[in-house]
């Protein structure tokens, strides 16, 4: 039985749906009622807790306050729920001697390091690169992922950290570059360096939970391949459209005739190398997708992805 958090949510969802699909025994559990939690609950509820672990062999604690609620919850909140919820969960899975603990972290724990200084090359973005975070959600995260190497390194739990980049839906949080572009053309295009389909990042878990036990600890980062090297890194921060052009020598027409445009400047690119050969995991649904399903006419997200659809955050 895999014990899956934030199951009301958009990958908490995706999870519910694709384990029910492949009929694997699975609990969803989360403070929201949907049609994909079995229990409603906190995390914080130790006892909750310890009573939705009974046959549970895995976790993957998806379940989190994120960075839209920073301007709608306390820092106290963010610390109950992404520090001593991780810490609860993680404790009641070595009581129950899980096999496998695979924890949900993003890439918005890198914080400022994400963003290089006016003129220098587009950031790098592996996982030796230091976080900087600057806001309480990076910083419960990266609390979060201290007690989870903790709890491996000190109770033998096999522990998987996954730094998701974006995956959502809904409208880019850039306000300049949510009016400047077509919802779909900006999440094209981020494709490139910084996002993710659900239905990858769904796969890239399942993996985890299989191979957690061989890793024994882990931490990755989950974005779709880029296709850029860092010999790429000064070019994207002055016109990264040429770099495209370069590399996917078709973007130019097929955005063309779809009206989109590439973004003229790139800031980062996340590498997901570490994922692919510590999971053997290859994500599907890249740039190179996106340009296949132009030409055929037809949209890019993948099937879970418009089944998951818009959910927004809960309150």
């Amino acid at each position: 039985m895999i014990l899956v958090t934030g199951s009301a949510g958009h990958l908490g969802e995706a999870l519910m749906r694709t384990l029910r699909a492949a009929g694997r025994g699975a609990r969803g559990i989360d403070i929201k009622a949907s049609p994909f939690t079995d229990v409603v609950g906190s995390i914080t509820d130790r006892a909750f807790i310890a009573r939705c672990m009974s046959g549970v062999t895995a976790v993957i604690h998806a379940a989190t306050l994120h960075k839209p609620h920073v301007a709608t919850h306390s820092q106290q909140d963010f610390v109950d729920v992404n520090v001593t919820g991780t810490l609860t969960l993680l404790e009641a899975a070595v009581a129950a001697r899980a096999q496998s603990f695979v924890f949900t972290s993003t890439t918005s724990a890198f914080g400022s390091a994400l963003t290089p200084l006016p003129g220098k090359p587009a950031a790098w973005i592996t996982e030796d690169v230091l976080p900087v975070p600057k806001n309480i959600y990076g910083v419960t995260k990266l609390a979060a992922e201290a007690l989870c190497e903790l709890t491996a390194r000190r109770d033998g739990l096999p522990v998987v950290i996954l730094r998701t980049s974006r995956f959502f839906p809904e409208d880019d949080d850039n306000a300049a570059v949510a009016t400047a572009y077509d919802i779909a053309n900006v999440q094209a295009n981020e494709l490139l360096y910084r996002r993710v389909d659900i239905a990858d990042v769904v796969s890239a878990h399942l993996l985890a939970v299989d191979r957690a036990k061989s890793i024994g600890f882990g931490k990755a980062i989950i974005s779709a391949t880029t296709p850029f090297t860092p010999d790429d890194l000064a070019e994207l921060r002055r016109d990264a459209a040429a770099v495209v052009r370069r590399v996917y020598p078709d973007a130019q027409a097929l955005y063309a005739a779809k009206g989109w445009r590439l973004f003229d400047e790139l800031d980062r690119v996340y590498v997901n190398t570490k994922a692919r050969e510590m999971l053997g995991w290859e994500p599907v649904y890249g740039f190179r997708h996106v340009l296949d399903c132009l030409h055929a006419g037809r949209d890019f997200p993948s099937d879970l992805a418009v089944a998951v659809g818009s959910k927004g955050y809960h309150g």
